[in-house]
């Protein structure tokens, strides 16, 4: 959520440039599901509908695992994104516990033309974001790829992870995972209907940033998932363990406090109204998966990648920059550090460097890159032990999975935004609208020119091609590897793309000497 924060104010004052693709409909399109038909509307070749139900309204159903919605006579409008999960910073968008809605971009109905399938979860880790967004529109990537493009909204923080398994009602055992419970309903909904969108169900890619990465990452070790999905694309989002029971209870209890209950009261969450729980969402310490024994019986990539998801080829990636957002965006006085006042700065707030000598760090990042600044050695050290560890371990372990398994390939995004000269870099989540090919609607983000575009294309020709063939090789991409533990071949998309054998090797192996724990679990 503070990220989407982040890109509001990035927007100000720019125009809503995703509502225009309403204004410019020529006609009416309308698909039957096997609880009732839907009206959305044409862009030209292209069928859009937004709102779609995949599950009924969890008002009802709070904390409990998901279903599917109820019948209905007639036809009901697709014209406009439903509301979003609950959450603190909502901005000005309506919020409901009616949230489980999805939105599907198609060039074709009912064709039988079998068109890849490519659905995305959104950022936010588990505590907030949607994917009604602008950078995640679908028109593009669906129009250019002849690709079914779904993205999804789901239940988040205390209403979708909340652990109360262990507060005496047998009916809540589900309570801590109801959020990827949602995502699972989702994906059975795309089994069971996209044919109706021109869509093949035996060919579903799941591919989401920052916390939408985490989720991808999650399902792959979950029982009921499997074979709902063929290939993963996770961006800037990893879950190598998931929270412990333990754990999990215990925060929980931190909302139980933040609320004035006590644990036998477990019920009165049940009835209590939602702005009240979206009041004490942030009380917890975290709130994701939860290593329940149940639904996630293992940790996603530990103490190895998944066996049941080893059959599907993956992309992993990262952004080179992700704290100069993730961090800076909420202490500039980050951009102004010296030699002098770095060295505090990274003792005071970089557990993930464990007990690694911080003069030390400084003075090997000044010794591998002479060009960095203060401000450019923290947030590079901070991003290398932070955001980046995950991404090693996963792709790690991917890499060491037996024989036969399916192959990895590993990004690095460095292309910087030119937005307020330049400060933010690669930020964290700036690889989104190259992804789905809207560089030229996301100017506040991205910046404008020939440049951009020419990323834009690259970029979500190459998801294109995954999404296709299990393979991202495509025409005007240098040849990129397969990851393996030898040469650790990654693609680094820039301003002119080129595959780096083990980019960031010093600083991996640097941090690699401490242990890694997933942030919350």
């Amino acid at each position: 959520m503070r990220r989407r924060s982040f890109l509001h104010m990035l927007a100000a004052g720019a125009p809503f440039i995703g509502a225009s693709v309403r204004t410019q409909s020529r006609g009416e399109s309308i698909v039957t599901t096997a609880t009732g038909q839907w009206r959305g509307y044409r862009d030209g070749a292209l069928h859009i509908f937004k709102g779609l139900r995949y599950g009924a309204d969890t008002a009802r159903r709070r904390f409990l695992p998901p279903v599917a919605p109820s019948p209905w006579t007639g036809v009901r409008e697709a014209l406009e994104f439903g509301p979003i999960a609950p959450q603190p910073s909502s901005g000005d968008r309506p919020v409901s516990e009616d949230c489980l809605h999805l939105n599907v971009w198609t060039p074709g109905l009912r064709d039988n033309a079998r068109r890849p399938v490519m659905v995305w979860f959104h950022g936010g880790a588990y505590s907030g974001g949607t994917s009604n967004e602008i950078e995640t529109d679908g028109a593009r990537l669906a129009k250019k790829g002849d690709v079914v493009v779904v993205t999804v909204n789901h239940r988040l923080n205390a209403f979708g992870y909340l652990h109360l398994a262990e507060f005496g009602s047998s009916d809540l055992v589900d309570a801590g995972n109801a959020g990827q419970l949602d995502l699972i309903l989702a994906l059975e909904w795309v089994r069971d209907h996209i044919a109706e969108f021109g869509g093949d169900a035996s060919n579903v890619t799941v591919f989401g940033h920052s916390g939408g990465g985490a989720k991808c990452a999650t399902l792959m070790a979950m029982p009921a998932a499997k074979g709902l999905f063929h290939r993963v694309a996770t961006h800037s989002g990893q879950q190598i363990t998931a929270s412990r029971p333990e754990t999990a209870t215990n925060h929980a209890l931190q909302l139980f406090k933040a609320l004035g209950l006590e644990r036998t009261q477990v019920d009165r969450l049940r009835t209590l109204p939602m702005e009240a729980l979206i009041k004490v969402s942030r009380a917890p310490a975290y709130l994701g998966p939860v290593k329940d024994g149940r639904s996630l019986p293992r940790d996603p990539f530990d103490p190895d990648a998944p066996p049941q998801s080893a059959n599907l080829p993956m992309i992993l990636g990262n952004t080179k920059g992700e704290t100069r957002t993730l961090i800076g965006r909420g202490d500039p006085t980050l951009f102004l550090l010296t030699w002098e006042t770095l060295r505090p700065k990274l003792e005071a707030g970089s557990p993930f460097m464990g007990n690694l000598d911080r003069g030390e760090v400084i003075a090997r990042y000044r010794e591998w890159h002479p060009e960095y600044s203060p401000a450019d050695v923290f947030f590079a050290a901070t991003t290398d032990s932070r955001s980046w560890r995950g991404q090693v371990i996963e792709a790690d372990r991917r890499a060491a999975q037996p024989a036969g398994a399916a192959p990895t390939w590993v990004f690095q995004f460095n292309w910087p935004t030119p937005i307020d000269g330049g400060k933010w870099g690669a930020h964290h989540g700036l690889d989104v609208p190259f992804i789905f090919d809207n560089a030229a609607i996301t100017p506040h983000l991205v910046g404008s020119g020939a440049e951009q575009l020419a990323l834009a294309d690259l970029m979500s020709r190459t998801w294109i091609a995954f999404a296709r063939t299990g393979n991202p090789n495509t025409k005007g991409l240098a040849k990129w590897p397969a990851f393996d533990l030898k040469n650790r071949s990654t693609m680094v998309f820039d301003r002119e793309s080129r595959v780096v054998d083990d980019p960031r090797g010093r600083e991996r192996r640097m941090f690699g000497q401490v242990p890694y724990v997933q942030p919350g679990t």
